[in-house]
């Protein structure tokens, strides 16, 4: 049976990794290096194209569980990421050049999987095809895709943060330090009331890149460029990306009145990301408002902001709950375009879609994963009817709670409810795993 997946992106590569796992032979499309998009810089599958983050790795937080199970599925992006971390507190961020190359290696030493490096602008009419073309699905190819039967194409526009270089910041301004204690992974650039107020401002007001048929109430809150969040309030980011919550400065003991925090972005340790900077300002405007920042007055920027669309279809009753399409068996989506949201969701949309082809290809049958894990609710998620569909991270939320035993009461410490309610999940990836492994 001929598999075709288009877009070489973290679903893409990691559908593309678990059928040749199952012996399968894949053909994967990327047009990167023929034509790139401007949120693109590297050549490498599997680009991160914002943030250097996967976000927290404890399994009190959603997103940490989905990241143990993918591991217990044997994840290439999870082996990636393990493979290429820098240290990131209790998140799990990667060195973004490595991580990619890891990734792109993999899949193109692959005997079965067939890497070819262009674009594809219709929807191939033989065989089974997986559509994993991400937020920046081309324009030929949305077009296509928003003629199938039943289904409509929306757009709205994602925001990428600023990096800059470590040499370049005044270290005197500037401590270390994760939010309560848990490591120093992070640089905290501390304001005072003065230096806050002067700087949102200057965010205020500052000019943006004009985005045609862009709407400000479109931007998806997830992420919502810094300048944005501003224009809602003096107040908004000191209770946002900028909150000083659990981060003392060790050099009056007291909690600054705000912080921005920056993120390593390399093994090296020499790059470093705005955390929660997605932006849209100019790039002067960049230099001028960010300078404002204590410690960034002459930091040099080794990648400004930029802003790209973002391409999601309208999944529920449209996809079923492995991702592939209701009236077209042949036909799947995964990743960021299903309404997935994030790095993590996202591969592990093309882990479902790969494990459940793979199954279907060879006559048996599919392993279910319950809303009781965190990759079956997110199936459950974009395939549930919803008239406000929007795209959406992995949230405990989202996860079957824990049933009630007559007599007992309902757990009310929520990171204790939480890690009960991954060990159920993790307890059944097991089994599915065992029923796989029996057929």
């Amino acid at each position: 049976m001929k598999i075709t997946i288009i877009g070489g992106g973290l679903a893409g590569c990691e559908a593309a990794w678990q059928l040749a796992s199952a012996g399968l032979e894949v053909d994967i499309y990327e047009m990167k290096t023929q034509k790139r998009t401007p949120a693109q810089t590297l050549s490498t599958m599997a680009e991160l194209v914002c943030s250097n983050s996967l976000r927290s790795d404890r399994l009190t937080n959603a997103v940490g569980l989905l990241k143990a199970e993918m591991r217990k599925l044997d994840s290439l992006v999870m082996r990636a990421a393990d493979a290429t971390a820098v240290p990131a507190g209790g998140a799990l961020a990667v060195d973004r050049e490595g991580f990619s190359a890891y990734i792109d290696q993999i899949i193109k030493d692959h005997p079965l999987i067939h890497v070819h490096e262009e674009e594809i602008t219709q929807i191939p009419q033989e065989g089974t095809v997986i559509i994993a073309t991400g937020p920046l699905t081309s324009d030929a190819l949305s077009d296509e895709i928003s003629k199938l039967d039943g289904l409509s194409t929306l757009h709205f526009y994602d925001a990428a943060a600023p990096i800059v270089t470590s040499e370049s910041l005044d270290m005197s301004k500037v401590f270390r330090m994760s939010r309560y204690e848990r490591g120093d992974d992070y640089l905290n650039c501390p304001m005072d009331r003065d230096e806050y107020f002067a700087f949102v401002h200057a965010l205020q007001t500052a000019e943006t890149v004009a985005v045609h048929g862009f709407e400000e109430k479109s931007v998806f809150e997830g992420c919502m460029p810094i300048e944005s969040m501003a224009k809602r309030g003096d107040m908004s980011i000191a209770f946002g990306p900028l909150k000083p919550v659990g981060l003392k400065d060790p050099r009056t003991n007291k909690e600054p009145f705000a912080v921005v925090q920056l993120r390593c972005d390399n093994y090296a340790g020499s790059l470093y990301n705005l955390v929660g900077f997605q932006t849209r300002l100019t790039f002067p405007e960049q230099r001028r408002v960010f300078g404002m920042i204590p410690g960034l007055e002459n930091a040099e920027f080794a990648r400004l902001g930029v802003m790209h669309r973002n391409t999601f279809i309208s999944s529920p009753e449209f996809l079923d709950d492995t991702f592939r399409v209701i009236n077209n068996e042949r036909l799947y989506f995964a990743g960021q375009i299903t309404g997935v949201e994030g790095y993590v969701e996202s591969a592990a949309s093309g882990l479902l879609v790969g494990i459940t082809l793979a199954h279907r290809s060879k006559g048996l049958d599919v392993p279910h994963f319950s809303g009781k894990t965190a990759i079956g609710a997110m199936g459950r998620y974009v395939s549930t009817p919803n008239r406000r569909f929007q795209p959406m991270n992995c949230a405990f939320g989202l996860i079957d709670q824990l049933d009630v035993i007559p007599g007992e009461k309902r757990i009310r410490n929520k990171q204790l409810r939480y890690e009960k309610i991954s060990e159920r999940a993790l307890a059944e990836v097991d089994a599915v795993i065992s029923q796989m492994e029996q057929k």
